[in-house]
């Protein structure tokens, strides 16, 4: 029995399928397949049901691979041990994020990283929450890059910053004409959101709760953009005029249309807003490394959120006043 095979079973159980396991193990199917057999022969016991649409682990298969798990866990915590004794700013360091933070933020804090850690090499992934929770409990990622609420036993949360969400929506609707928008004025919009799984349609929804239709309202003037869509989806269908949308203040800062296409309004107060933070395992050693990336972080987030906006005089366009940059 090896750690190799351990890990094989765990990614197989997860995927349900031995192509996608055998592309995440960075193996072909016949390699997984064999040593997946080989532990099974090993053990004398059957791990998993094999159907020609699914493979799904036995009981018994269920419980050994709760275990297998838990070894490999341990086995990242023995890393981190040892990585504890050399350079803390020369080991690689593995960084997820969200889908809805990772673009509009680690192009920003990265440059920073690398100037006060130069010799530490970045391994980056963007996925969604439920994935890098995986992720950082195996070992296959140091720290992650999330939304709160975060809970995961043995794991450390810090907030980094406070991000306030705004309205995207084309420069000639009506909202447009105001300086603020209250939530109640989005009741008879076509609101977009991003797909189930994103954490950040909760977050809309939970924050602006009269957006979410109760059950004897329709519930057509919610749309919601197809599974794996991203906030860049969201931003071509408003350009595209099939409704608005809410995004966080980092992802409203850039666009690929024409001046006055697009409009951004921040809402009244109390604007509703989401914490991101940081989240890493409470045994993971390289404290330098958490400090140099969270020193990355507030360092760019500060001037590339420090702004106020306003209206333009001609009503139509958003004016950007930031002396950070």
């Amino acid at each position: 029995m090896t750690l190799t095979e351990l890990r094989y079973i765990v990614t197989l159980a997860q995927e349900q399928h031995f192509g996608r396991a055998a592309e995440r193990c960075f193996v072909s199917q016949p390699t997984l397949s064999i040593a997946v057999k080989k532990l099974e022969d090993e053990l004398g016991v059957a791990l998993f049901e094999r159907t020609k649409s699914r493979v799904q682990a036995t009981p018994l298969g269920d419980q050994i691979v709760r275990q297998a798990q838990l070894v490999l866990e341990q086995t990242a915590a023995i890393k981190d041990i040892a990585d504890a004794g050399k350079d803390q700013l020369s080991s690689p360091l593995s960084v997820g994020a969200i889908f809805t933070i990772g673009p509009y933020l680690l192009p920003q804090f990265i440059p920073y990283l690398q100037r006060i850690a130069s010799k530490m090499p970045l391994y980056i992934e963007e996925g969604y929450t439920a994935g890098l929770r995986k992720k950082l409990r195996n070992g296959e990622l140091d720290v992650i890059i999330v939304a709160l609420p975060f809970t995961e036993p043995d794991v450390v949360t810090q907030p980094l910053f406070e991000e306030p969400f705004v309205v995207l929506l084309p420069h000639n609707h009506p909202l447009a004409a105001k300086d603020a928008i209250d939530p109640d004025e989005l009741d008879r919009e076509s609101v977009l959101l991003l797909g189930e799984g994103h954490c950040f349609r909760d977050q809309v929804l939970s924050t602006c709760p009269n957006l979410q239709p109760s059950l004897e309202e329709s519930s057509s003037r919610i749309r919601t953009a197809s599974e794996g869509s991203s906030l860049e989806t969201l931003r071509h269908m408003v350009a595209s005029g099939l409704g608005i949308t809410i995004l966080p203040l980092s992802a409203a800062q850039t666009t690929l249309y024409a001046a006055n296409q697009l409009v951004t309004r921040p809402f009244k107060d109390p604007s509703p807003s989401r914490t991101v933070a940081l989240a890493w395992r409470a045994s993971f050693p390289r404290h330098k490394a958490i400090d140099a990336l969270r020193e990355a972080i507030h360092a760019s987030t500060s001037a590339h959120l420090n702004f106020t906006t306003r209206r333009e005089p001609a009503g139509s366009g958003l004016l950007v006043e930031n002396g950070n940059w």
